[in-house]
């Protein structure tokens, strides 16, 4: 557990290189979402390089596809991608290496970045796994600020009716947006109850950040039968250096050279932390 720990600090290690080398990202949700994605893919999903075309592999959907260096990050570490290519080409013109989700590159199940979309998504995943008695498990991790889009929620009833227990959705809960606090542009502190009352099971991880409290939630959300799960997953919005931490102007923005000095020294240290816990 403690070697994903410092995995998660050095893969944003990467992401600051993607970003750094392609002058573009959204670097703030690629920081908060980072442990998510490592624990889901290098604990909980049966999904790699070598079984990447089996039909009963896990799905995984980044509905928030804005977070696409992370995932990228995530993808290289894993095997599908080459991480030199992706920090030399990303954000190029012409590159395969775009902004967001292309399902023409290995290991992306569905294009994303237009929000809401992930989650409706995924209960037709999660739905075709029951109709054809398939006993893969769907994952899809959705932004606090996505959650104003009205499809989450059709998606959300259609997931309960159809009793989805194969289905785990993912809140990145960071509580910032392009436009400011997520409270201030729409209220979600009652996340839990809203999910609950659409019949889902609903965790509220305390630490969204911390490896073992996503591993006792995702273990968890495994073990409950016909509901579908919600992880409301409490992190900060640039975790790992103070330069970037709980600030809403870094949810899309390029460190300059000093910057990513600063920041890259404060995730050795988040590193050699982890390692030595």
């Amino acid at each position: 557990m403690e070697n994903l720990k410092a995995l998660a600090y050095k893969l944003r290690e990467d992401v600051v290189d993607i970003i750094a080398e392609g002058k573009a990202g959204h670097i703030g949700g690629d920081m908060s979402v980072m442990e998510i994605l490592t624990e889901l893919y290098f604990e909980q999903m049966n999904i790699g390089p070598g079984n990447w075309e089996d039909p009963d592999r896990d799905r995984f959907v980044l509905s928030k596809g804005h977070s696409m260096e992370a995932y990228y990050a995530v993808l290289a570490e894993k095997g599908f991608l080459d991480k030199e290519d992706v920090i030399a080409n990303f954000s190029k013109f012409g590159s395969k290496y775009i902004g967001h989700p292309n399902n023409k590159l290995p290991g992306i199940e569905m294009n994303s970045g237009s929000l809401g979309h992930g989650l409706p998504t995924s209960v037709g995943m999660a739905l075709a796994g029951k109709k054809n008695g398939q006993n893969y498990r769907v994952y899809t991790v959705m932004g606090d600020g996505e959650l104003a889009e009205g499809s989450v929620w059709e998606g959300a009833m259609a997931a309960s009716h159809y009793k989805l227990d194969n289905l785990c959705a993912v809140v990145d809960r960071n509580r910032l947006q392009i436009s400011g606090r997520t409270e201030d542009v729409m209220a979600q502190d009652d996340l839990q109850e809203r999910f609950c009352a659409f019949g889902w099971h609903v965790i509220n991880v305390k630490d969204g950040n911390d490896i073992a409290q996503l591993r006792e939630a995702f273990e968890e959300a495994k073990r409950i039968k016909e509901k579908p799960t919600l992880l409301i997953a409490n992190t900060v919005k640039g975790k790992g250096s103070p330069v970037m931490e709980d600030k809403a102007g870094w949810h899309h923005k390029v460190p300059n050279a000093e910057e990513v000095q600063k920041i890259k020294l404060d995730l050795e240290k988040g590193r050699e932390a982890a390692l030595c816990e």
